[in-house]
C-alpha cells in the first residue's frame, strides 16, 4: 500500500541527495520543457532532462543522434519551469569521449543552464573522465547496466547482472565512478540480486532503472509513465496515467463540438 508523502518545500541539493542514501528512496522523472517541469516541481527530489527525449518526443529509433545544443536548450527549458529538484543534464553521445571534450561540453553545460549535475554513461572505462570533471568542480551522475548510449556498440538493449561474472563487473564499476567522485550512480536494465550488490557495496545513492526496488531511489521517463510514449512499453516502466487516451478523448469531443457549433458558446464568446 502507498503512502501519501508530503510535498518537497525546499531546493534538493547534492548534499541533500547524499543524505538520503539508506534512509528514505529518492525520486527522479525526466522532463524536457518549461511546463512539464513545472508540473513535477516539488513532487519529486530530482529531474533528468534525458537524451531520451530523441525518442519521446523526436521520433528518432535511438538516443544516439541527440546533441549538446539540444540538452542546453531542453534544460533551460526545465530550469525555467522547475525551481526545487535538482536537475541534471544528460550529456549526449560524442559529447564527452575524451577529458578535453567532456570538460568543453560540460562547462558550456554549467555557464549555459541551471543544472545542478550532468549524467554521463559508462564504468571504470570513463573514471577518469568523472575524476577529471569532478575535479573541475563539476557534479557527475554516473551511469552502468544497460546504457541506451552503447547500444550499437552492445548489440542491442540486453540486460545485465545475470551472472557472478558480470555482476563483479558492475562492482567494479560501481566502485570506480563513486572513487572518481560521482554523487549517484543510474543503475539500469540490471538483475535485482546485482542492484542490491552494487547498492550495498557503495557509499553513494544508486538510482534504478529497471532494477527493481532495492536501489536507493527510482527514475522513469515521465512520457512512459503517463502513458504518452506507445511505440513500446519496457517491461520495468508502471502506467500512471492514461496520458495518450485523455488527450485523444479530449480532442475528439472538441472536434465534435466545434463541428455542431456548441462551442464556442456564449460561455466562452465576449
Amino acid at each position: 500500500m502507498s503512502i501519501q508523502t508530503p510535498k518537497i518545500e525546499k531546493k534538493v541539493t547534492l548534499t541533500t541527495i547524499a543524505k538520503m542514501k539508506g534512509v528514505e528512496p529518492i525520486t527522479m522523472v525526466t522532463a524536457y520543457d518549461a511546463l512539464f517541469a513545472q508540473l513535477f516541481d516539488g513532487e519529486v527530489e530530482m529531474i533528468l532532462v534525458g537524451d531520451s527525449l530523441n525518442m519521446s518526443f523526436l521520433g528518432k529509433e535511438d538516443t544516439l543522434s541527440a546533441t549538446m545544443d539540444q540538452m542546453i536548450y531542453h534544460t533551460q527549458a526545465v530550469c525555467n519551469g522547475a525551481k526545487l529538484p535538482l536537475i541534471v543534464l544528460d550529456m549526449p553521445f560524442g559529447s564527452y569521449s575524451t577529458v578535453d571534450d567532456a570538460i568543453h561540453n560540460a562547462t558550456r553545460a554549467y555557464r549555459e543552464t541551471n543544472a545542478q549535475a550532468i549524467k554521463i554513461e559508462g564504468g571504470k572505462e570513463r573514471a577518469h573522465i568523472v575524476e577529471a570533471l569532478t575535479q573541475n568542480s563539476i557534479a557527475v551522475l554516473g551511469h552502468i547496466g544497460l546504457m541506451p548510449q552503447f547500444l550499437r556498440s552492445d548489440g542491442g538493449y540486453k540486460i545485465r547482472g545475470k551472472d557472478a561474472e558480470d555482476i563483479k563487473h558492475l562492482l567494479e564499476d560501481a566502485k570506480a565512478l563513486e572513487a572518481a567522485g560521482a554523487f549517484a550512480v543510474v543503475v539500469e536494465g540490471v538483475k535485482k540480486e546485482a542492484a542490491l550488490a552494487i547498492t550495498e557495496a557503495i557509499n553513494i545513492p544508486t538510482i534504478g532503472i529497471g532494477a527493481g526496488n532495492v536501489t536507493d531511489g527510482q527514475v522513469l521517463v515521465w512520457s512512459d509513465m503517463f502513458d504518452f510514449f506507445e511505440a513500446f512499453t519496457p517491461k520495468f516502466v508502471k502506467k500512471y496515467g492514461k496520458g495518450a487516451q485523455m488527450i485523444r478523448e479530449g480532442l475528439s469531443a472538441y472536434r465534435d463540438e466545434v463541428k455542431s457549433r456548441e462551442f464556442p458558446s456564449e460561455a466562452y464568446t465576449y
